[in-house]
């Protein structure tokens, strides 16, 4: 006797699972770029290069595990 079936993908959870660490991230990359102009903001032109440089890296990730969700959620 079946009390339960589960049907469909699971890829929407995979992903949900795999967005967790590029999250993570984003908030460190945007954090250490907040606290380093804090420290010293004459140095905030050169530190933004290398925080949007960072911020898309960590993107990258988030756009390989929706793009890998469709490729092998069937």
């Amino acid at each position: 006797m079946v009390l339960a079936e589960v049907t469909g993908s699971l890829a929407a959870v995979g992903y949900g699972l795999a967005a967790i660490g590029p999250g993570i991230g984003v908030g460190i990359v945007f954090a250490s770029y907040i606290q380093s102009t804090a420290r010293q903001p004459e140095s905030a032109g050169l530190t933004r290069t290398y925080m949007f440089l960072g911020f898309a890296v960590v993107e990258a990730l988030a756009l390989l595990g929706i793009a890998f969700g469709f490729v092998f959620g069937n």
